[in-house]
């Protein structure tokens, strides 16, 4: 009898179904990162859920950590790209692109909770993903200083001064997002994006 894996990769070729199962790990290591944490996604439990032994693990993964980081930064390149189109949209007020690149973020991780678990929850609470997490967050920080001083211009803080706006706002977005996705707040998607919005074109600036 052919089984299912064998089904689902019929008529493709070697490359294609390499990435197909790359796919699959990465989504059943999403999947049991965001709801069970990282003693939940053992390679075991990763390798079933994708319905692959581990032979087809390390054809694409060195470690079960460098899966989960290969999520993490799946993620934030996410975001990263949908900010910056954003951002950088050639139509709509400063404000309004501002509003929709907060509007991209907060909906990638609160539409999928999964991404927003493993992104703010998770991610922290594993040890060796905990300072690349910081990494990640830090560069995001950069980031909105970066695209700060080139949306104001003369208006712009300073170097130093952006910086540390940059960390306090992605810091505080952060923060806000979590206290959602765990329900420690009564608050609703487009309040936490109407208050960043708020937050950044007040402060972003002279």
């Amino acid at each position: 009898m052919t089984s299912p894996t064998a089904r689902r990769y019929a008529g493709l070729s070697g490359d294609q179904r390499s990435a197909l199962r790359r796919e699959s790990l990465l989504e059943a290591g999403l999947e049991l990162f965001a709801v069970a944490g990282s003693r939940g996604a053992t390679m075991t439990a990763i390798c079933a859920r994708a319905k692959l032994t581990e032979r087809y693990f390390y054809e694409s993964f060195s470690s079960r950590d460098e899966l989960l980081k290969t999520i993490l930064d799946g993620i934030a390149d996410e975001v990263r790209d949908a900010g910056l189109t954003a951002l950088r949209a050639s139509d709509g007020t400063l404000e309004q692109r501002v509003r929709d690149a907060i509007t991209s973020f907060v909906t990638l991780l609160t539409d999928d909770p999964r991404k927003g678990r493993v992104a703010m929850i998770e991610s922290a609470a594993y040890e060796p993903l905990r300072a690349h997490r910081r990494a990640v967050l830090h560069g995001f920080a950069q980031m909105v200083a970066d695209e700060a001083s080139r949306m104001y211009g003369d208006r712009a803080w300073p170097s130093h001064q952006g910086q540390i706006n940059g960390l306090l706002f992605v810091g505080g977005l952060a923060e806000l997002v979590t206290a959602w996705l765990n329900e420690e707040i009564a608050i609703t998607p487009d309040e936490i994006v109407e208050a960043a919005t708020y937050q950044f074109t007040s402060t972003a600036h002279h």
